[in-house]
């Protein structure tokens, strides 16, 4: 059947259906240390500003598949035998929650200053401003290049095959090295990416599109007004 055989095609399949696992482990556990360390990067305390810094500067320093390696090997070496998923999970979720971590304190940071001050002019907590006031705003900022990046971690899952880790690319090196059709099976491996990350990416578009619509619409009435307000001067002057 177009070069593979039906078993060898719900091989591949299978191999699918592990990638996606992996995705969802790796964003769900990295947003779980993204969200603290985004936190902790716009604390007023320098010490834990300065050390959420340093700890996201050192995981995006190195390369992931070295990072499951470490983690598969190291954990190995102490005595605890770890299947390949859980170590590919626990790598992958350090390092999409470094990446996380600072998408998110970038869209923190991004919310007018005055929504701060508008927030500490009614009497609300540090905590009550940032949880009712400043995070509702940012959500609406993070979600395009949180969209975005969960491609990017569809994509870095293929990176666990050098731990011996059953997912798409482990799949099609098996089949390869069965079938010897390198450029038929890779290909097709390929388009299988694609598939996955391709509406992930029409969904951060559109969110992208969205957001830069409702941020139009103030600006579209504030220059009506303004427009208003001339003409009236203008004929009133006459």
């Amino acid at each position: 059947m177009l070069g593979l055989t039906l078993d060898q095609y719900v091989y591949l399949l299978r191999g699918t259906g592990w990638t996606l696992v992996l995705s969802a482990i790796g964003f769900v556990l990295g947003a779980m240390v993204g969200f603290p360390l985004a936190l902790a990067r716009i604390s007023r305390n320098r010490l834990v500003s300065r050390l959420a810094a340093t700890l996201i500067q050192i995981k995006q320093g190195i390369p992931l598949p070295v990072l499951m390696f470490l983690v598969y090997f190291g954990l190995g070496l102490g005595g605890f035998e770890v299947p390949a998923l859980v170590a590919a999970g626990f790598a992958l979720s350090i390092y999409a929650g470094a990446y996380l971590g600072e998408i998110w304190r970038g869209c923190i940071a991004a919310v007018p200053r005055e929504q701060w001050e508008a927030a500490e002019c009614l009497a609300l907590t540090k905590s009550q401003r940032l949880f009712y006031v400043i995070l509702p705003q940012s959500v609406r900022l993070a979600i395009p290049p949180t969209v975005g990046f969960l491609v990017q971690i569809v994509k870095d899952t293929s990176n666990a095959v050098v731990i011996g880790f059953f997912d798409l690319t482990y799949s099609a090196k098996v089949l390869n090295n069965s079938t010897f059709k390198p450029f038929f099976i890779f290909t097709l491996v390929a388009l299988i990416y694609f598939a996955m990350c391709y509406p992930l990416t029409l969904i951060a578009g559109a969110a992208e599109a969205r957001l830069a619509n409702r941020r139009a619409g103030p600006l579209r009435r504030k220059g009506l007004l303004r427009f208003w307000m001339g003409s009236a001067i203008h004929d009133g002057a006459r």
